[in-house]
């Protein structure tokens, strides 16, 4: 079994904090030891994990990620507009394992899960399967 947390996207790029959620996921399950996959199944987001204490971690990833890959380009030949989205989440990746121990995720003390958005605003699914004891 999996839960499926929906989340709504603001902006064309978002980064939004969904650990509070995650956690809730594997409080509910009460798997004492295991693991919890954090699956995104969309082409134009992603899911990463880093700090969560200091915003301007995350400022300084966007900007980064406009610098390397922006918006437009006139070589891109994705008819949709949308191709620096699919590159970014490629790069990013759509999931992410994090070990349970304790009934706990066991994120470094800093350490976020943050679902990415690349071509919003929208609505994305956020997939948790938590499995264990």
């Amino acid at each position: 079994m999996h839960t499926v947390l929906r989340i709504r996207t603001n902006n064309r790029t978002s980064f939004v904090n969904i650990t509070r959620q995650v956690r809730e996921e594997v409080r509910k399950s009460g798997v004492k030891s295991g693991l919890c996959v954090v699956y995104v199944p969309h082409t134009t987001a992603a899911v990463f994990i880093n700090e969560g204490a200091d915003p301007d971690v995350i400022k300084d990833i966007a900007y980064a990620l406009e610098k390397l890959i922006p918006w437009t380009d006139k070589n891109y030949a994705h008819a949709e507009g949308n191709s620096a989205a699919h590159i970014r989440s490629s790069i990013i990746g759509n999931s992410r394992i994090v070990p349970i121990e304790d009934g706990e995720l066991l994120l470094g003390t800093w350490e976020a899960i943050f679902l990415v958005e690349f071509d919003g605003p929208r609505e994305r699914k956020v997939y948790i399967k938590i499995i264990g004891d």
